[in-house]
């Protein structure tokens, strides 16, 4: 084909009402609209740092019972956690806190 063939023809596929209608429409779909390639780029952003805090969590929550069971199971273990997380003691006991700067 001629390229003067190609251009009148892709000119009358453009100015056709159905198909000009169809392009603003995709180009308003991809740009404009609230599911927008922006807006995706930024729900999956978004997914992706809630799946990592979930993961966080997990992590978290599998450690904490695994203490919590450690403190039902054993006493002294107990003691030790009063002791180092909440600063209890026993009677007629001091305690030094000792401050470690990095």
């Amino acid at each position: 084909m001629d390229k003067s063939k190609i251009k009148s023809l892709l000119i009358k596929i453009i100015s056709n009402k159905f198909v000009l209608t169809l392009l603003i429409f995709f180009f308003w779909l991809l740009f404009f609209d609230q599911h927008s390639i922006w807006e995706r780029k930024e729900y999956e952003s978004n997914i992706k740092a809630l799946n990592e805090e979930k993961t966080h969590y997990k992590t978290e929550i599998k450690k904490d019972k695994r203490s919590i069971h450690e403190l039902k199971t054993n006493r002294e273990n107990l003691e030790k956690f009063a002791r180092e997380k909440y600063l209890m003691k026993k009677k007629n006991e001091d305690i030094f806190i000792i401050i470690k700067e990095k």
